[in-house]
Parts: C-alpha cells; sequence; structure tokens
C-alpha cells in the first residue's frame, strides 16, 4: 500500500518546527561560542585575572595534561561508577518503600512525619556519620548520594500513587480487582510520568550526593579534583574539573530523555 499523500499545510508545519529546532540548536552553540571566546579574549588581554577565573585554553591544556597522565579517566570512572550506583540503588530503593507506602495507609501515617524531618534535614551533616559507620570510602559516598536522593524519590513517587484517578480504581475494586492488580494494571503505568521526573531529578542529585561525599572522603574523583586543585590554588584544574562535572551530569541526563524516548515510541507509554 502506498503511504498517504502529506497535505501542503502538514508540509509547510513540518518544514517550520525543523527550521525551529535547528535555530535553537544554532543558538545554544552559539551562546557557548560568544561565551568561551570572550573568556579567552579577556584573559589574553589582562580584563580577568587568568590565575583566578582561568581561560578556555589553560583549561584545555589541563585537560590534555589529565588525558595525557591516565588520571582523567580514573577519576571520571570513579565519579560516574559512584554516581550510577547511587543513582540506581536511590531510584529502586525509594519507589519500592513508596509502593508499601501506598499499600499500607497505616504505614504511611506512620512513616510521614519522619520523611517530612529527614527531607527537611540538612544532608551534609549525615555524611560524618557515614563515615564513622561505614568507613571511609566508596561506600560512604554512596550512602551519601543515597540520603540525597532516596526521600525525595519516595515522597515524588508517594504523591504519585496517592494522586491515581480515585474513580477509576474504585471501578477496579468493584470489578473485583485485587491491591496488585490495582497497582500493576492501574497506578504503575499511570505513574510512568513521575517515574521519568523522578529519573531526572535524581540525576542532579545523585551527582551533588557523590560529589559532597568526595568533599569529605575521597581518593579519586571529580570532587577530589575540585578539592585539591582548591587547596593548591591550581584554579585550570578546577575549572576544568567542574566542565568535566556539567558534560557527565549533562550526558546523564540526555540518556534520561533517551529512555523517555524509547518509551513513547516502543512502549506506548505517554510521559
Amino acid at each position: 500500500m502506498s503511504e498517504p499523500a502529506i497535505s501542503q499545510q502538514r508540509k509547510m508545519y513540518l518544514k517550520k518546527r525543523k527550521q525551529t529546532k535547528a535555530t535553537v540548536t544554532a543558538l545554544r552553540i552559539g551562546i557557548l561560542v560568544v561565551l568561551f571566546t570572550g573568556w579567552e579574549i579577556a584573559a589574553r588581554l589582562g580584563a580577568i585575572d587568568a590565575f583566578i577565573v582561568s581561560s578556555p585554553s589553560r583549561m584545555w591544556n589541563t585537560f590534555m595534561s589529565l588525558y595525557h597522565s591516565g588520571d582523567l579517566w580514573l577519576h571520571v570512572g570513579t565519579s560516574v561508577m559512584e554516581t550510577i550506583v547511587g543513582f540506581i540503588l536511590g531510584t529502586l530503593v525509594g519507589t519500592v518503600i513508596a509502593i508499601f507506602l501506598w499499600w499500607s495507609n497505616f504505614l504511611s501515617r506512620v512513616l510521614d512525619p519522619y520523611l517530612v524531618v529527614l527531607n527537611a534535614l540538612p544532608k551534609t551533616a549525615l555524611g560524618p556519620i557515614f563515615i564513622v559507620w561505614i568507613g571511609a570510602g566508596p561506600s560512604s559516598i554512596i550512602a551519601m548520594t543515597l540520603a540525597i536522593s532516596l526521600i525525595v524519590t519516595i515522597l515524588d513517587m508517594h504523591n504519585g500513587f496517592l494522586d491515581t484517578d480515585p474513580q477509576k480504581i474504585r471501578l477496579m475494586r468493584t470489578l473485583g480487582a485485587t491491591r496488585m492488580q490495582i497497582l500493576m494494571k492501574l497506578v504503575l503505568p499511570a505513574n510512568f510520568t513521575t517515574m521519568i521526573n523522578a529519573l531526572k531529578v535524581n540525576v542532579g542529585l545523585s551527582w551533588v550526593g557523590v560529589i559532597m561525599g568526595e568533599f569529605l572522603v575521597s581518593k579519586a574523583g571529580l570532587g577530589y579534583l575540585i578539592v585539591y586543585g582548591s587547596q593548591v590554588f591550581k584554579m585550570d584544574l578546577v575549572m576544568t574539573t567542574v566542565l568535566i562535572l556539567a558534560a557527565a551530569a549533562a550526558l546523564m541526563y540526555q540518556c534520561i530523555l533517551w529512555i523517555e524516548k524509547i518509551m513513547k515510541k516502543h512502549l506506548g507509554v505517554t510521559v
């Protein structure tokens, strides 16, 4: 069968949308080019102190030095591994606990004030406690990541579950559905949007937890490089590490967008 012909209005709409997308991409790249070019020119002309704020060329030289020495992959790999482990644990454990809270209203009422207090507690205060309890190493850093992302995930997912259409739940109960069937057939599918949003939020929170943990205790990682660079006044190293950190976080966020797109395209999930 031949494909149906596309109307002229549809062609115009697709062309305009493509042009808008290209313009947005060009402007994004242009902003970066202008920013880094202006930064480099200001540093070379002495308008800013390159020792304090570094410059793109100095950061590139630092990046290549890290690359050739082999330290780049050691520190990036360490932070990425800790972030991914903390991200997966925070998302999975938080979702499972949220399911238990939705399942048991009594349990939800008991734990609700504790969740509120833990969410309001500054997580940096827990860092030294984790180091004493777990020891100085990656385990403490992952625990720090969990402390930051877990409570937020529980609260977001639990609120999403509670907001599931009560009319549909009542209808399924009337038809004799069990609580497990309501969970699997209605609550979880209806909250794919909440899950994707939780994943997006957890990307940033996981990186915050890892960097904070590496500030407190680490022998490798991007947080370690930032602390070391600031202690010996190597601002080129600090600024380079911050840019590497931004690139790694953006790449991880892009992976979540790919997952969202795959769910929309192949699983028919509307998120």
